[in-house]
């Protein structure tokens, strides 16, 4: 068994969003015995969740602990599940941060509070009852991802082992987030500031750390951790700077998001920084005053992705995506993985990197 790809046929994606299912289903229980106007909550979380994802955080750190020698079982794919709901977290309060209104080609959280409230006829700010209610939503999806690793099954050694990466792992992704948001309020476009963000927003948590959650629960040796970091950092980058490059060039029917979001917003991404880091001062200044602006239209998106692309941003940002999985792919080479976990590890990369969403 193993991750869903275009042409595969293996059922853990399918594993993953049953575990996923049947938690909140309990977690529905709990919210509305609290009170019948929890319902919504429950409902707008069971449909963000399980309605769409690609579900790769579970499948490196499935693959991850397989690859160290560790036994299929329900309880590891509970165990892995829990990092879809740090994931849903971060992106309800991504969309939140970024006053994004579409995620997977559907109205993003807070907007979804926002119309209930007006459909609702309610006192107060609709928009502000919005965001608050998808701050906690996002905090409910963080909370409970540490209760459905506890409540997995798996045995208490091995949750004891895999603990300090799941807490590590989730202080680097809100550290990540800062880190973004810090450098669209200081305009920081540096290519080094660029590679921090992206390492710590998303790109170990993607596939490092998960690998490692992965290693500790099979309590793997240092040697086979190691090379996991060699192999998941890169292609952790990889992924995030293809992200970079959806952000802007993306089809939003693909994407689910509207055509050029990331410039709207002001993302100080790797593309971008290289495209400034390759501007002379005219084109560096249109480039300036186009990024971050919300009522950017379709010409100014044009405009600015015209720029990337005369500037070579483009071309070196697919550059290095090639590289970093060139490197990740070469670091499986140095080591023996158990349950044919390499192949599915070198499947991962490409789904990883080579994808239109």
């Amino acid at each position: 068994m193993g991750f869903v790809s275009e042409t595969g046929t293996d059922d853990l994606k399918e594993r993953v969003e049953k575990a996923l299912a049947q938690f909140l289903v309990d977690q529905r229980s709990v919210l509305t015995s609290i009170d019948p106007a929890l319902s919504v909550v429950a409902d707008t979380l069971e449909s963000f969740v399980l309605k769409g994802g690609k579900r790769l955080r579970p499948a490196f750190a499935y693959w991850g602990y397989r690859g160290a020698g560790g036994e299929d079982s329900d309880e590891i794919i509970a165990a892995v599940a829990s990092l879809e709901l740090i994931q849903a977290s971060a992106l309800i309060h991504d969309d939140v941060m970024d006053a994004s209104d579409t995620r997977r080609g559907e109205p993003s959280v807070h907007r979804r509070f926002e119309f209930i409230h007006t459909a609702s006829g309610w006192d107060g700010d609709a928009k502000a009852f919005g965001t608050s209610a998808a701050l906690l939503l996002g905090d409910f999806c963080l909370a409970w991802s540490d209760e459905l690793l506890r409540r997995s099954g798996i045995d208490v050694d091995a949750l004891m082992r895999a603990r300090p990466v799941f807490d590590l792992m989730r202080t680097e992704v809100i550290a990540g987030q800062y880190l973004d948001v810090h450098a669209q309020a200081t305009a920081d476009s540096s290519l080094s500031r660029a590679s921090t963000v992206a390492r710590y927003k998303s790109a170990k948590y993607t596939v490092e750390r998960p690998l490692l959650l992965g290693a500790a629960l099979a309590n793997a040796r240092p040697a086979l951790q190691a090379a996991y970091s060699n192999y998941g950092l890169p292609l952790g980058e990889a992924f995030q700077l293809r992200d970079d490059i959806l952000g802007v060039f993306g089809d939003p029917s693909q994407t689910g998001k509207p055509a050029g979001d990331d410039l709207r917003e002001g993302k100080r991404t790797y593309l971008i920084a290289a495209a400034f880091a390759a501007a002379d001062d005219r084109t560096a200044e249109v480039l300036r005053q186009g990024l971050g602006n919300p009522d950017l239209d379709a010409d100014g998106v044009t405009v600015l992705r015209d720029i990337i692309i005369r500037t070579g941003a483009l071309a070196r940002t697919e550059a290095r995506i090639a590289y970093l999985t060139k490197e990740s792919l070469r670091a499986l080479d140095s080591v023996e993985l158990a349950n044919g976990a390499g192949e599915m590890l070198a499947e991962l990369a490409h789904a990883a990197t080579d994808r239109t969403l």
